[in-house]
């Protein structure tokens, strides 16, 4: 389940009381420059919002402010179209700017007790001065209207802000492939853009799942290509052999739909970009016209995730298919941009074909991957001729670079440093920083993820501009984007849960400049609009005010949690019952001590009110806890495995990729041979180990384990053997094998857990190296 996160916290919130000092200007993306002022302006009746004559735009945007401000108050502000200032009561002017040094999309607001002043060089300016406008308001502004007689007392405090955007592109993808996303949907997510001042909405139309954009000219893309028969069920690693569900799944946009969306989007000033995948992530094309690719199908619209070998074949038939579908999609969107994938092209198909293998020697190639590259060349010179420009994934380099190609890189960031070196615009998203499919809290507490860890806090430190490139070099740089992938995101809540407030973090390092960056102001800045997004219905993760729990081995063999909150001024309590704290629970004011094994809970509370997810953390104190432990073969998975995992008093879990899993430590080929030394002699009479079951990663059981003791670390005696299956498959988990025997003085333990060396027939990936990793070793 979604960790609840809808309205009813932001009515709590608002009885919280942040601090004045924290509250006075909590404003995301933070401006550029903000003067404090004594004094504010007060809200009434009698307050009119005058826009100049003849600009229909702007009286557009101020209605939009005063609409929701007055739905929201109960007050009955006016809009005037007039150029004088001499009206009665207070007054909020929209004055449009000859000063060209507000930039294009920068405003300024000068708010004084009598009068609130909005200036800028066009409507996109003004419309992001309302969005800051808004954030100067109490939280309830963004609630829906309001039932009442009775007018809220509002009023705006009195600043100075001069503001405009760092990067030219701030952008936020939807993949709607994977699992289609209704329009109704689509308009909300773009009005959460506009909020928070981005400008671009990446839509990912087509993938290997599923086509989502109606083209007249091959109608049967979305009859086909839209559906798939069924789709996996859980994580792809997570059972042996993979589970379907066995529910046919489709959804596509009608072209009305789209120019019904691309129209929204346009009056909230955001692009929207959309993406055609070629050559690869073609599976539901292929589908629909399998006569473009290399061996003529059948193909099959894919029902699970990953990367798959049938990809677009470089007949000319297929760049007139392309280009047909894309003179449909730049007839409905007008972007400059278009986005045509490139990335995770396997080139399989391409080895096999004998076309492509004559069309490399006809053009003079090298392989395969310069086949790519004259595949998206030939593609971008053809769009080029329409005025137009191409997106890639930083795949689009392999083979050199398209001329006129912007490289989208998301394989870490040196993709954009490549590009921007040879003079190409780079956008930076790179998956570590700003991929919000990951998880954002503890994996074992979080609906199921792609895997791989990122907090509010990492998203928020990303730089994108590399500070060791050259002057020239960093122009290139023109911003970042988030983006997410719904493999496993299902629904509209599902996305709000992961997008936000990350995608907040991400607002305010494309626009803000980076020396007026900082968590900690934002980490204040953060609650209220937490609370705006509670008001807007956002079901959004209240990660932010997860408890955190460090722990440390105590020298007489216990473990030491600390416990901390992201908020200083949050409160933690805890239980040690497996109950479920409470406000009347135990007020933590130091680290806890335990000395046997045991739960431990604990909630963020703040104003007598309980603020985030109660976390829950299984602990598991032995004679090893602590204790070193030593690998004969070293491990290599996850990457950097620290061995303290093994006898550090936490267990570790299955979730997500093994790669990326905490907690455990593997072998490849080899057999998991762990000596743990006790410190000193003394009776044991229990070894207990998780091992890893993960066969679809090829990730086994061992052989079998042998526990062994010695008094010198050197002569070592087996005291049981117990033989397991390496063929059992099934779901992927953590088996707890216990393994008992007679009472022995030792103060080593070793632990041989045999490798079975290849992955045996008849399971999946039969043949390759296999894999043991174990979680938590104990010794009782």
């Amino acid at each position: 389940m979604l960790k609840a996160s809808f309205l009813w916290l932001g009515l709590l919130m608002s009885s919280v009381g942040f601090s004045q000092s924290a509250n006075e200007y909590p404003i995301i993306p933070k401006p550029a420059k903000l003067e404090a002022r004594q004094g504010k302006f007060q809200l009434s009746n009698t307050t009119t919002v005058m826009v100049p004559v003849g600009n229909d735009e702007v009286k557009s945007i101020a209605d939009l402010f005063t609409n929701q401000l007055n739905a929201s108050s109960g007050l009955k502000v006016a809009v005037r179209n007039s150029n004088k200032m001499a009206l009665p009561g207070n007054l909020i002017s929209f004055q449009p700017s000859q000063d060209a040094s507000i930039g294009e999309e920068g405003y300024r607001i000068d708010i004084k007790p009598e009068v609130v002043t909005i200036e800028a060089l066009n409507p996109k300016g003004f419309f992001y001065a309302v969005q800051s406008l808004m954030q100067l308001l109490p939280s309830e502004v963004f609630r829906g209207s309001v039932n009442t007689q009775m007018v809220i007392d509002w009023a705006i405090p009195s600043c100075r802000i001069e503001d405009k955007p760092r990067y030219s592109y701030r952008g936020l993808h939807l993949d709607v492939s994977r699992h289609f996303m209704p329009v109704a949907f689509v308009k909300k997510y773009i009005d959460l853009i506009a909020l928070h001042k981005m400008n671009t909405f990446h839509w990912h139309l087509t993938d290997d799942q599923g086509w989502r954009i109606e083209i007249k000219k091959y109608p049967k893309l979305t009859q086909q290509g839209a559906e798939r028969k069924e789709t996996i069920i859980g994580h792809y690693y997570e059972s042996d052999p993979q589970r379907f569900d066995g529910q046919p799944y489709d959804g596509f946009y009608t072209q009305n739909e789209v120019r019904e969306v691309v129209k929204y989007a346009q009056s909230k000033y955001v692009t929207i970009i959309p993406e055609i995948e070629m050559p690869g992530h073609a599976l539901a094309a292929l589908r629909a016209y399998p006569e473009y690719g290399c061996t003529g199908g059948p193909y099959e619209t894919a029902t699970k995730w990953g990367i798959f070998p049938e990809v677009f074949c470089p007949y000319d038939k297929t760049f007139e298919f392309l280009q047909n579908i894309l003179t449909e999609v730049m007839e409905l969107f007008p972007s400059q941009y278009i986005h045509i994938g490139g990335d995770e092209c396997p080139k399989d198909s391409w080895k096999q074909s004998k076309f492509c293998q004559d069309l490399i020697k006809k053009l003079g190639l090298k392989d395969e991957h310069e086949l790519q590259s004259y595949f998206i060349t030939r593609i971008d010179k053809w769009v080029t001729s329409k005025g137009r420009k191409i997106i890639g994934w930083d795949e689009i380099l392999e083979g050199g670079l398209s001329p006129n190609a912007t490289v989208m890189s998301w394989r870490g960031t040196e993709g954009g440093i490549a590009a921007a070196k040879q003079g190409h615009d780079a956008i930076m998203t790179p998956g570590n920083f700003l991929y919000l499919d990951k998880y954002q809290s503890d994996p074992t507490q979080e609906p199921t993820s792609i895997g791989g860890f990122l907090p509010l806090e990492q998203t928020y430190s990303y730089e994108p501009t590399p500070q060791n490139l050259s002057a020239d070099a960093q122009k290139r740089i023109i911003g970042a984007q988030a983006n997410v992938w719904t493999e496993y995101i299902k629904t509209p809540e599902h996305v709000e849960y992961m997008v936000w407030p990350r995608a907040a973090a991400l607002s305010e390092v494309v626009w803000t400049p980076r020396e007026q960056k900082d968590w900690k102001d934002f980490s204040k800045r953060i609650q209220p609009h937490l609370e705006r997004l509670g008001f807007l219905n956002v079901s959004y993760s209240r990660a932010f005010y997860d408890v955190l729990a460090e722990t440390t081995p105590t020298k007489d063999g216990g473990l030491r949690v600390t416990l901390k909150a992201k908020d200083d001024d949050c409160q933690i309590r805890y239980s040690l019952n497996g109950s479920e704290p409470m406000l009347q629970s135990a007020a933590y004011n130091k680290p806890l001590v335990l000395t046997q094994s045991g739960t431990v809970k604990a909630v963020a509370v703040k104003g007598g009110q309980v603020m985030g997810e109660v976390q829950s953390w299984n602990y598991i104190v032995s004679k090893a806890t602590g204790k070193s432990v030593q690998l004969a073969t070293a491990a290599t998975r996850p990457k950097n495995a620290d061995l303290a995992v093994l006898t550090d008093g936490k267990p570790g879990s299955a979730i997500g990729y093994l790669d990326d899993i905490r907690g455990i430590a593997g072998v490849k080929n080899a057999d998991f041979n762990a000596t743990i030394d006790l410190g000193a002699a003394q009776p044991i009479t229990m070894v207990t180990i998780g091992l890893v079951k993960a066969t679809a990663g090829n990730v086994l059981l061992p052989k079998q384990i042998d526990v062994q003791v010695s008094d010198d670390g050197k002569a070592f005696k087996s005291v049981k053997v117990v033989t397991l299956d390496p063929t059992e498959r099934g779901k992927k988990e953590v088996l707890k094998q216990i393994i008992t025997f007679g009472q022995t003085n030792a103060r080593y333990v070793r632990v041989i857990a045999q490798n079975v060396g290849k992955v045996p027939a008849g399971m999946p990936n039969a043949g390759k190296d296999a894999w043991v990793a174990a979680d938590e070793i104990t010794v009782d």
